[in-house]
């Protein structure tokens, strides 16, 4: 589990196919010293293992699947990416509650500069639109953001300067894609009114 709140970017140093997938190396500058084997970590959203940890990197292997359906399988050398360790009892919890499950990906349609602030609307297939809710919450590259504006096939969201610093927001372009997990009450809402009635009555 993550609050979506960014703890550093990191920096791919290596990406190795395998016979399951592929192997990241990343660089950091302080999530090291403190990581340990099997410990759970965020990649631009993606919940992933590392099993490899040196001074200053750390490898996990991403499956087929996962680089099919995030954007890691799109990494490569020198690109940063946004990390977060899973959470803990004394974490803050200053975002919301991010499993590292992706939905889908979306792709970066228009980015508007405002005096305070940053506008950016990505697309989404129109399949999801159920579970976006005005001003609700959304991860973004595993980023916790609110939603400012809902259209049919996009949304809105707006930044302020810190964060745009502290992640990837601050070096997107348009036609960037990026990783979507969508509220995690929404979907178990979804699922109870799908299938509450119906295993009370058998």
């Amino acid at each position: 589990m993550f609050t979506g709140l960014i703890t550093e970017k990191g920096k791919i140093v290596s990406a190795t196919n395998t016979q399951t997938g592929k192997r990241l190396a990343i660089q950091t500058d302080t999530l090291c010293a403190t990581m340990q084997l099997g410990d759970s970590i965020a990649i631009n959203g993606v919940c992933q293992t590392a099993v490899q940890i040196t001074n200053n990197t750390f490898a996990v292997d991403v499956i087929s699947e996962t680089l099919k359906k995030t954007t890691l399988g799109y990494l490569s050398i020198g690109q940063s990416v946004n990390l977060e360790p899973a959470a803990t009892l004394t974490t803050r919890l200053g975002g919301h509650f991010v499993q590292g499950h992706i939905d889908t990906t979306a792709q970066l349609l228009q980015i508007t500069r405002m005096h305070q602030t940053v506008e950016f609307i990505f697309s989404f297939p129109t399949e999801y639109r159920k579970y976006l809710a005005h001003t609700g919450s959304i991860a973004i590259d595993g980023v916790s953001l609110t939603t400012a504006q809902i259209y049919d096939a996009s949304f809105k969201v707006a930044l302020i300067p810190h964060t745009l610093q502290q992640t990837l927001f601050g070096s997107y372009k348009v036609g960037d894609r990026v990783n979507l997990e969508f509220d995690i009450i929404g979907k178990y809402v979804e699922t109870m009114l799908l299938y509450g009635t119906h295993i009370t009555q058998s």
